[in-house]
């Protein structure tokens, strides 16, 4: 099966909206947490280049900063201080985004929303089982120029890895 990305329209349809928030509506009602577990939905910001850039170029299942094209962390652990570093995810249902190595790059390694854009507002949603531990994180993709919203990665499962 696929990675295919799946856009909806923000609460204004063809127009911008409020703001980054947008996508954490959308995670908050995509992602639960176990029974006993608790949830964190954070708008991703940069914290490497000190601008608090909240926009982010997606590419090979990784969030890049436009201001400093440091990667987000998702792939390999580095998006949340508490959790297991470094970490591999694996796909809880839903496949993966595309993470193809070399230098041949693939259309659809690089998300687009409907209307072209390809920079977006990034939220994480990290689910803790109850001895705090991370269990599994959803990556939501908002576009500020028209609003569209996706669940870029639904649910992967967060397996921690030998350094």
């Amino acid at each position: 099966m696929d990675h295919e990305i799946a856009w909806t329209h923000g609460p204004t349809p063809g127009g911008p909206c409020a703001g980054p928030e947008d996508v954490l509506r959308l995670l908050r009602g995509a992602v639960r947490a176990e029974p006993g577990g608790r949830l964190e939905i954070l708008v991703a910001e940069c914290g490497m280049c000190g601008s608090g850039e909240v926009e982010f170029e997606v590419a090979k299942g990784e969030c890049f900063c436009v201001g400093c094209c440091i990667p987000l962390g998702i792939s390999d652990g580095y998006a949340h201080p508490d959790a297991p570093y470094p970490w591999r995810l694996e796909p809880s249902g839903v496949p993966l985004p595309p993470a193809s190595p070399g230098p041949g790059y693939e259309p659809s390694d690089f998300p687009r929303c409907p209307a072209g854009h390809d920079v977006f507002h990034v939220a994480l949603a990290l689910a803790f089982a109850a001895d705090g531990a991370l269990r599994g994180i959803s990556v939501g993709l908002r576009c500020p120029e028209d609003a569209a919203l996706c669940l870029y990665v639904d649910n992967a499962r967060v397996v921690a890895r030998a350094a």
